[in-house]
């Protein structure tokens, strides 16, 4: 069996060893290897020129052996120092940021498995069940929180600061992009990035337009998408975003663009035609959170009509994305709601189509300099093999893929 133990170095001296070398981890080898070379420990002491003592010392833990005496007993395994000693990962902690979007559904005493992302200086830190009830089963969290300096709360909330105990090499997660939209195929790109270039990924929080925003504006994320049309202009995102960011230091990029309007159940049952049926008593609908893109059409949409959020039974109900949208319509647990033809699409519900909108990537150009992933992630978005595939998931128009937008004119 693999022993793994904590070793303290051993010296012929009185004076003590230094702080960072006293709890050294080893993983020891020997007796396994010298066992399956059918030696003895007396036959290994002699051919590697030590002796029997050392031998059991060293194979029982109480010494670690100098680099000339590893590399005896190497020798006379015919084997390499590493296949018998092997230091492992240490513990490294860093401290960061607990994200203010973020949510709190443990105490700060239990085990919480979180993402942690290098934005600029400072590392912000979120719960993996934020990314929702599947992926927080499939996304690797990159480590746990600490529990003695867990999430505080109260007059020192803000900022609220976190230790982490990483699970993943720090220089692996300093690679990880950060997304917040409401976009699930950012994840695709993850997996196409990490085909390109090794142990890089994206991370896609899943929030509204305004939400998305505010997250990049507080330096939490390095890249918000948002699908916001201008009720006047009809423009998608500009006038939003010259609103809301200060200065021209953002790129604008699109990733795609796709038609918005009401989802029904499969077959339309209820013969929903339009925003004015939202009224009928028997419609229950689903709405997104204050911010979304979705919640801001329909809203203009109401006003347009001349009706009001009041009319409309179900107004306060909230999903947090389009695929819940669309879920919660499929499982009967609403009739209508708002959100993209691809939600529709993959839930085998109707889809009535009251706008096209662009989904844009709102990008720091600082990040383009100081993140190692950021371009290459944004080469995937204009590969021909990318495009292709987001295509063939319907519900996506792919042709304006990597405009560039200015966002100041």
């Amino acid at each position: 069996m693999t022993q793994v133990k904590h070793y303290v170095i051993f010296r012929p001296v009185m004076k003590k060893a230094p702080a960072a070398e006293q709890s050294i981890q080893v993983e020891n080898l020997l007796a396994p290897t010298r066992q399956a070379k059918g030696l003895s420990r007396v036959e290994l002491a002699s051919q590697a020129g030590i002796t029997r003592q050392a031998v059991h010392a060293i194979e029982t833990n109480q010494y670690l052996p100098t680099t000339a005496v590893a590399l005896r007993l190497a020798d006379a395994l015919g084997c390499r120092v590493e296949d018998l000693f092997r230091l492992l990962p240490q513990e490294d902690i860093v401290e960061g940021q607990w994200s203010d979007s973020a949510t709190v559904q443990k105490t700060p005493q239990e085990a919480v498995r979180v993402k942690v992302a290098r934005v600029g200086a400072r590392y912000i830190v979120r719960p993996v069940v934020d990314l929702g009830e599947v992926l927080n089963y499939a996304v690797p969290a990159d480590g746990l929180l600490v529990p003695s300096r867990g999430v505080r709360t109260g007059a020192a909330a803000s900022p609220r600061r976190v230790q982490v105990r990483l699970l993943r090499d720090r220089r692996v997660i300093e690679q990880e992009i950060a997304v917040a939209g409401c976009d699930p195929s950012v994840f695709l790109a993850g997996d196409y990035l990490r085909r390109h270039q090794d142990s890089c990924t994206v991370v896609g929080w899943n929030l509204g337009s305004t939400a998305a925003i505010e997250a990049l504006k507080r330096g939490e994320v390095h890249i918000a998408g948002v699908h916001v049309v201008d009720a006047q202009s009809g423009e998608s995102n500009l006038p939003y975003l010259r609103r809301h960011l200060k200065g021209n230091d953002y790129l604008v990029v699109t990733f795609a663009v796709w038609e918005e309007g009401l989802l029904a159940a499969a077959g339309n049952p209820k013969s929903v035609r339009g925003v004015e049926d939202l009224v009928r008593p028997e419609i229950r609908f689903i709405n997104r959170e204050a911010g979304a893109g979705a919640r801001l059409l329909l809203d203009q949409k109401l006003i347009a009509a001349g009706m009001t959020p009041e009319s409309v039974a179900g107004y306060a109900t909230i999903a947090r994305s389009h695929f819940q949208v669309a879920r919660s319509i499929a499982e009967g647990h609403a009739d209508v709601g708002l959100g993209v033809r691809a939600a529709a699409q993959l839930f085998g519900l109707e889809f009535l189509p009251l706008q096209q909108a662009r989904y844009d990537l709102v990008i720091p150009r600082v990040h383009i300099n100081d993140h190692p992933s950021i371009e290459s992630f944004l080469n995937i978005l204009v590969s021909r093999p990318f495009r292709t595939e987001i295509d063939a998931l319907g519900g996506y128009d792919m042709s304006q893929t990597g405009t560039v937008h200015a966002l100041r004119s």
